[in-house]
């Protein structure tokens, strides 16, 4: 399979807004955690479905060249974490950046914008 370009991802432990930034329009895809607040209360390290929430999203990252992790919390440091012990992801160019929480219009204008000026 050819690599993609480039993809954005707004998450936080509960969604992630997968958008694959093209010339035309974005493709998007949403994953969403099982993991609950009350489940991170008890103990974010000890969580299966918060692992499975990032294993799904890592299985559409691997497939790009350049990816903006980007929302705010700190679940897309931890996702890099991940990633970046996996020899899969080490050719792709990964940049982390906090923000508030967004509406899919924010989402988008932020990725159009981060990657235009790339």
């Amino acid at each position: 399979m050819k690599p993609k370009n480039k993809l954005g991802i707004w998450m936080d432990h509960s969604i992630a807004h997968l958008m694959e930034f093209t010339s035309n329009h974005f493709e998007i895809e949403t994953i969403e955690s099982k993991f609950t607040k009350e489940e991170k209360m008890e103990a974010l390290h000890k969580s299966e479905s918060l692992s499975d929430y990032y294993k799904k999203i890592s299985e559409t990252i691997k497939d790009y060249k350049r990816v903006i992790l980007f929302g705010p919390s700190n679940a897309k440091t931890e996702l890099f974490d991940l990633l970046s012990e996996d020899y899969r992801f080490l050719k792709i160019k990964f940049e982390i950046k906090d923000t508030d929480k967004m509406t899919p219009n924010q989402q988008h204008e932020f990725v159009r914008e981060y990657f235009s000026k790339a």
